[in-house]
Formats: structure tokens, sequence, C-alpha cells
């Protein structure tokens, strides 16, 4: 008798599905877990007063971090401007931030380009260094490694411009600052899909 209510204890807490063995059913709930991810937004918006200024208040009205913003306007004709953002999220907090974009009235489109596709991503910085002797000549060796140029020259201080992805960029200030680095100006990323379709 012990033995057939062990094996109907266990007909009950074992269910075999296809050959996959699944305990306890009603308590061993899997636990689904947002990862964070960082997603660039392409989002096509008229070239008028207070658009950048409502999408702004967008993301920070919701307590969402814009890591980078570059505004341009890209049809003079139609007087659209090219807005790109780059923010960090989990995937339901993304797509929150599109359709909440999506429905401002000024907005025309609004594209993920990570999720969209393979796209293209470039960013432009001047950074100063500040330094003498062999500090100068580190700095323009790590720059002509990094095919950073020199735009602007003084016995004590160089100021060079370097264009890449982001992530370039940061390991370029990283080698800068024990070399006497004092100031970063950056552009913010400019972003375009690859391929034949556009935004």
């Amino acid at each position: 008798m012990a033995q057939q209510a062990e094996k109907a204890e266990s007909a009950v807490h074992n269910v075999t599905n296809r050959g996959i063995i699944m305990k306890d059913i009603v308590y061993d709930i899997p636990t689904v877990t947002q990862t964070v991810r960082r997603h660039t937004l392409a989002v096509l918006v008229d070239n008028e007063f207070g658009v950048l200024a409502r999408v702004i208040g967008l993301f920070s009205g919701r307590g969402y971090n814009i890591e980078s913003l570059t505004v341009a306007e890209v049809e003079h004709d139609k007087k659209h401007s090219r807005i790109t953002i780059v923010t960090s999220g989990t995937e339901m907090v993304i797509e929150q931030i599109k359709k909440l974009l999506e429905k401002m009235v000024p907005v025309y489109k609004v594209h993920d380009l990570t999720i969209d596709g393979a796209h293209v991503e470039r960013e432009l910085a001047l950074i100063k260094v500040v330094g003498e002797e062999q500090s100068r000549v580190e700095a323009l060796r790590i720059a002509d490694i990094f095919r950073a140029r020199v735009v602007d020259s003084t016995p004590a201080s160089f100021v060079f411009e370097l264009t890449g992805e982001s992530g370039k960029i940061d390991e370029f200030i990283g080698l800068m600052q024990p070399l006497g680095l004092i100031e970063i100006c950056r552009t913010g990323v400019a972003a375009v899909s690859r391929g034949k379709e556009g935004i």
C-alpha cells in the first residue's frame, strides 16, 4: 500500500510531456527576467519650436535616461529633423517609449535600429590633453594607433579629433586620462541602417 501511495504521489507531482519531466507544475513557475539592453532609436520629426523639449520631457517625465541625443535638420524642403536617441531599458520599457513617441503629433517615424537589423553608428569627439616631454610622445603614439587627428597643438597641449563607435572613443579617453586629459567634447551618436531601405 505504501508503495502504491508513493507512486500515486509521484504521478501527481511528476508529469511527463513529450519526454520532459515537469516537477510540481503548480508551484515550479519559471522566473522571467527582463534583460536591460542598449537601444538606438531614429526619430523623424517636424523641425519646429518645442519638439525637442517634448521628446526630452517624455523621457524625463517617466524616469527614462537618455545616454546620447543628436538632432539636425535632414530635409530642408519638408522641414524635417532627425533625432537619434541612445537609451537603455528592458524590452517592455523600450516598446513603451516607442509607442509614446509615435503618439506625439510632430513625429512621423520611429525606428529602433537595434531591433530592425544591422546599422552603422559613429560619434565624433574632441579631446584636449595637456602634457610635456614623455607624456606628449605617448599621447601622440596612442593617437596614431587610434587614428585620431591632431587638430590643435601648443607647446603644452594637444586637441585630438577622433571618429568612431562609442566604445572606441571610451577606450581612447581611458588611455589619455593618465597622460593629462583635461577636457572632452562629444557629439553623441549618429546612426543609420545598412542596406537599401531608408527611415
